[in-house]
């Protein structure tokens, strides 16, 4: 069968025939995810965990599905969700962060036909969507059919990550049917390598956010420019068969050719071959998605970062001068050099599996695009003028550190965005996704460091940063410390063993709390919010820059040490979480405390209705507000306070007082002003008020 491999063009056609070229390219997407379930030869096996560290395939089964689900709402496009629960389990866990929730003895997973049926729905929800949203072409990221091809191209990643769990799965559990194509021109030989000129050449990379060709994440926007020297580069993907000779000369068990996290990977695991070779009686076998064949020496190999930049190492050795990975930058200029976007290759579900070394040609090259992605010696950083999405800011803004790398290509299952020269993904340098590499020798500079305690770009960080961490103004004390030093004579009456921050910012009312409470858990719905309180327990220090004026910036560290809060970071803990729509584990609190949140959720009275259960008895429910009710975070139908109704003035603190008067006693009332600065002569001052509830019943 063949499947559509490129992704939606924004700009051609009229609304009416874009609609149904959207509504294919979901349909394909959805439908195939679910036929690569298809391949478990019993539904059972869907609650096994192939890989220790991700969660049952049931979360992924479920997880793209919810995607639509909680980005829709996010983006006011719906406002009732489907399955509360499911959009609850099924929402984070996906790339091995801190504030991945992988104890499975957190879950209850549904059966699969449950799922099954709630899957139907958000389809059914998703098809309706695409034929009545209103929307202009070219469709840009402000566009709210943005959203939709944001849940489809979701999907396609998934379908390749998902195939490789399915991959690391034992193969009992699948079935063995051709439900795909297979390439099956397995081979015990394999071409000689060799390195071939690539010349020097500008690399330009260029995307528009308001008038986009194709869709893209948030990190291939922006302008980037870079000038390649003449390199050379390896004319084959390093294939099995080359990588063989590493391995028969005992390359695993050589730890100068590992960097000290490649030997603390290798330490881990006891690696002696490439993760999908299995060996047998002296033989080498291949493990594919759902087949198990004679080792091909001439397809590529597939590892991970470490193995690749042990492989360079040994192979420098053997040719008496350096190779080593490409980086981005000789990646584009390849790519351009070749043309690769005029060429056939193995990508797109073309197969089901990898194909020779050298049956795509790239004129002197193969397989520039596509059989396997290339693992790059370039960490994720962000473009000049990287910008978040705001319905997605969590996509890329993780990955800005030293533990990830960039894949380039593509692989024969890539779909979508994943398939153009602009696609810009990193994985953790120790995982595995049908990923291999080639190798250049160059003389060209690269980056091999993005500095891991420092915030480049965000600007948003940087100033909540300088908010919760940075210096006072106006006689005016630090809110998150003042807040809780004018909550701790209430502590005095209470148990202090577990506090929730819920809407924790960037963490620091958490560690504030941590000096009297044994645990605070800190769930923030932003990653990037939350990535900040993770790092600083990880490194304990912190830089980010400020505004001054116009393009001038800053640079302000935090330090816990300084703040007095290094003794009690062990005690606290950061998760993504919605609070409207929080994980039932989340429970049994002595402290909820929620400062500035209230009137930034888009459905408050969900969040009312359901977190006065969190609470012990005898325990605080504190909420603070300034009661800024805006549009753009909350339709205007779900305030619960700011406006006329019944020739009534309905007052958020009435709503409150409505709402939780029944199990819960007002201790106090207290008005917390605070400022933040946007630069160094603007300021934004604001006064919250504190309401703290005992809880009686």
């Amino acid at each position: 069968m063949q499947y559509r491999a490129d992704t939606i063009n924004l700009q051609n056609g009229t609304i009416e025939e874009k609609r149904e070229e959207i509504k294919n390219y979901f349909l394909q997407t959805y439908e195939l995810d679910e036929k690569l379930f298809d391949l478990l030869k019993d539904k059972k096996s869907i609650y096994e965990q192939p890989n220790r560290l991700r969660h049952p395939l049931i979360f992924y089964y479920g997880h793209t599905a919810t995607f639509f689900i909680n980005k829709l709402m996010l983006s006011k496009l719906i406002n009732k969700r489907i399955n509360k629960h499911f959009e609850s389990i099924f929402a984070i866990g996906v790339d091995e962060m801190s504030w991945d929730d992988l104890n499975s003895e957190n879950y209850l997973w549904p059966n699969f036909e449950e799922v099954k049926e709630y899957r139907l729905k958000v389809k059914n929800l998703v098809l309706e969507l695409i034929d009545t949203l209103e929307f202009s072409l070219p469709i840009n990221w402000n566009s709210p059919m943005w959203i939709i091809l944001m849940g489809i191209e979701h999907e396609n990643i998934h379908i390749e990550t998902s195939s490789v769990l399915l991959r690391e799965l034992d193969i009992s559990h699948l079935v063995e049917d051709e439900t795909f194509s297979y390439c099956k021109e397995y081979l015990n030989t394999y071409p000689k390598n060799e390195l071939i000129k690539v010349q020097e050449g500008e690399v330009v990379l260029q995307k528009d956010r308001q008038n986009p060709i194709y869709y893209g994440w948030d990190n291939e926007f922006s302008y980037h420019k870079a000038y390649i020297k003449e390199f050379f580069a390896s004319k084959y993907l390093v294939s099995n068969g080359e990588f063989l000779e590493f391995v028969q000369d005992g390359g695993y068990s050589k730890l100068k050719y590992f960097s000290k996290e490649g030997r603390e990977w290798l330490d881990f695991t006891q690696a002696k071959m490439p993760t999908f070779w299995i060996k047998k009686e002296d033989k080498y076998y291949l493990r594919q998605i759902n087949k198990i064949v004679p080792l091909p020496l001439n397809y590529p190999v597939d590892i991970n970062v470490y193995e690749a930049e042990a492989f360079c190492k040994y192979k420098s050795e053997k040719l008496g001068f350096e190779v080593r990975l490409p980086s981005e930058d000789e990646y584009y200029r390849l790519y351009d050099y070749t043309k690769a976007n005029t060429k056939k290759a193995n990508i797109g579900l073309k197969y089901f599996n990898q194909t020779p070394v050298d049956k795509y040609a790239f004129d002197d090259f193969y397989d520039v695009v596509g059989n396997v992605w290339q693992w790059s010696i370039t960490p994720t950083y962000p473009f000049d003028g990287f910008e978040t999405h705001p319905i997605y800011d969590d996509f890329t803004t993780p990955t800005f550190d030293d533990r990830h790398a960039l894949i380039k290509g593509g692989s024969f299952i890539s779909l979508g965005n994943e398939i153009l020269k602009s696609a810009r993904y990193a994985f953790r340098k120790h995982f595995f996704q049908h990923a291999g590499f080639r190798y250049v020798k160059s003389n060209n500079e690269y980056r091999t460091k993005l500095n891991d305690n420092v915030y480049e770009t965000d600007e948003l960080i940087s100033q909540y940063c300088e908010f919760h961490y940075g210096d006072e103004f106006f006689n005016v004390k630090n809110f998150a410390k003042n807040s809780v030093e004018i909550l701790k004579p209430y502590l005095k009456e209470i148990k202090t063993i577990k506090a929730l921050d819920l809407g924790c910012s960037v963490g620091r009312s958490s560690f504030e709390l941590a000096k009297t409470f044994d645990e605070v858990m800190g769930i923030d719905f932003s990653a990037n919010f939350i990535n900040v309180g993770v790092k600083l327990k990880k490194y304990e220090s912190l830089t980010y820059k400020v505004r001054v004026e116009g393009e001038i910036f800053e640079d302000k560290t935090i330090s816990l040490k300084d703040l007095n809060l290094d003794e009690v970071k062990n005690k606290v803990e950061f998760m993504q979480g919605d609070a409207c729509n929080l994980k039932e584990i989340y429970s049994n609190y002595d402290l909820v405390f929620c400062s500035n949140l209230i009137d930034r959720l888009y459905y408050p009275q969900k969040f009312l209705d359901d977190i006065p259960n969190r609470v012990n008895k005898d325990g605080l429910l504190v909420i603070i507000s300034p009661y800024t009710w805006l549009e753009e975070y909350t339709p205007k139908t779900n305030w619960l306070g700011g406006f006329i109704k019944d020739n009534k003035e309905v007052k958020t603190f009435d709503t409150l007082k409505n709402n939780l008067d029944k199990n819960y006693k007002l201790l106090d009332l207290i008005d917390i002003p605070f400022v933040i600065k946007e630069t160094s002569r603007k300021f934004q001052h604001t006064v919250s008020q504190m309401s703290i509830w005992k809880k009686v019943k």
